[in-house]
């Protein structure tokens, strides 16, 4: 995937998440990269761990120790996809946003796809866990 040219419909920084203090202050991310961030966001974080949000995110190193199989699978496909289309409400477009869980042994593997709403920049994200992590 390529670097984006700066332009004003993505020229906004957003600060860093896990957030970074470096020698010029808080580091900050671009656009794209903000994007990303919330995706990992909404994966890493339990549900209920977050204060007036009890419905944000779905906790995915708890499901490695989940049964592997569709129906999980497909649980956790609905409740990505509800989550991320409420989380990126305006950054991407709604009809461009998929998910594709699947399972092989211990490792449960998320592909989630999107097209950023003005920017029509693409990106596929695969993310892998196993009980090792």
């Amino acid at each position: 995937m390529s670097d984006l040219t700066r332009t004003r419909l993505n020229n906004r920084d957003y600060m860093r998440f896990p957030f970074r203090v470096g020698a010029q202050g808080a580091e900050i991310s671009s656009r794209h990269q903000h994007v990303r961030e919330q995706i990992e966001q909404i994966l890493f974080t339990n549900p209920g761990e977050r204060w007036y949000r009890p419905d944000f995110g779905i906790g995915a190193r708890a499901l490695v120790f989940e049964p592997n199989s569709s129906p999980l699978w497909e649980l956790v496909k609905k409740r990505l996809l509800a989550t991320l289309a409420e989380a990126l409400k305006g950054e991407v477009l709604p009809e461009s946003l998929a998910v594709e869980v699947t399972g092989e042994n211990e490792k449960l593997m998320i592909l989630i796809s999107y097209q950023m709403a003005a920017l029509q920049h693409s990106e596929k994200l695969q993310f892998v866990f196993n009980g090792d992590e």
